[in-house]
């Protein structure tokens, strides 16, 4: 039987020997959320941030075929540079592997390679979920359906909020999947602190969500998925949600025109608001990964504690 391709990063193979906490990271928003040199750069800062807090970074992709845990600075800009790469999930990612291509993971790919290399913490910007018209087009992200048999944590600033978020709450209920508000009641909406949408659960602190992940873990009888935690941007970073929401509309109008479809819809609609706004979505959207990253490593700290 051939051994699935993995390499590890020394310093996370470490950290996983030693029980040290880590925190995996994902590739897409360096392959197709965000634009050079904004992408190393924030990939630089947000792994700075996790290893500020405590814990080891792990970010995870798909290079030459082989899964990488944790990558190297001269794969990280190797990899930030790279033009036409995939965007890997979990329908796609042996495909990768088996054909030594390279690619980014989504947030469904890298709960599965987390949870294969013993990680149990997941920082993101913003998971994938119900897309406005999903009633004509079905078309809804693989990570729903990730999060609902993957028991890895993951710290995100709640959907991206391009997606129809009512409906991914939905979702996320229907199979089974904890959606834990941070510090506040309202779901937090990615470049917007408010939704105008109750959360369905809230905890205000790193110990709090490492001691309910701690029970998921206990209860594993029951065979628990993930969890989904919904970290609002910090205030001074914000993009008002009745302000977002114009750009949105005007993306997805544009997107609509044009035949935008399928798994080009995201980053297409991400770059093109990053337009709308001279910029300012860029800001946010780095401000938000780094602060999922800070709460991520502080719940891995926390977990690693107990």
């Amino acid at each position: 039987m051939t051994k699935p391709p993995i390499r590890f990063d020394p310093a996370v193979r470490t950290a996983l020997d030693t029980g040290a906490p880590v925190v995996a990271l994902e590739s897409t928003i360096i392959t197709h959320g965000m634009p050079w040199p904004d992408n190393l750069a924030m990939l630089k800062r947000v792994e700075t941030a996790v290893r500020d807090h405590g814990a080891t970074p792990a970010t995870i992709a798909v290079i030459d075929g082989t899964i990488r845990i944790g990558l190297s600075a001269t794969d990280a800009e190797t990899l930030a540079k790279a033009s036409g790469t995939l965007k890997l999930s979990r329908a796609d990612l042996a495909f990768a592997c088996a054909e030594g291509l390279t690619g980014g993971t989504t947030v469904a790919a890298t709960m599965m390679a987390a949870h294969g290399a013993g990680i149990a913490v997941f920082a993101t910007g913003g998971i994938g979920g119900v897309h406005q018209g999903a009633e004509t087009s079905f078309d809804i992200s693989a990570d729903l359906d990730e999060l609902a048999r993957t028991p890895v944590t993951v710290v995100s600033a709640g959907a991206k909020a391009i997606l129809d978020i009512p409906k991914t709450l939905e979702a996320l209920e229907t199979r089974g999947v904890p959606v834990i508000a941070v510090g506040q009641d309202e779901m937090p909406a990615f470049w917007s602190r408010g939704s105008g949408l109750d959360a369905p659960l809230r905890l205000d602190d790193a110990d709090a969500i490492a001691r309910f992940v701690a029970m998921r873990t206990e209860l594993a009888d029951y065979r628990h998925g993930g969890i989904l935690v919904a970290n609002p941007v910090p205030a001074e970073a914000e993009i008002p949600h009745a302000e977002m929401a114009v750009f949105i509309a005007q993306a997805q109008a544009e997107a609509a025109r044009q035949g935008i479809a399928g798994k080009q819809v995201t980053p297409w609609l991400l770059a093109r608001i990053v337009e709308i706004t001279g910029g300012r979505s860029l800001l946010t959207n780095i401000a938000l990964v780094e602060s999922n990253a800070r709460l991520g490593a502080e719940i891995a700290v926390a977990l690693a504690r107990r």
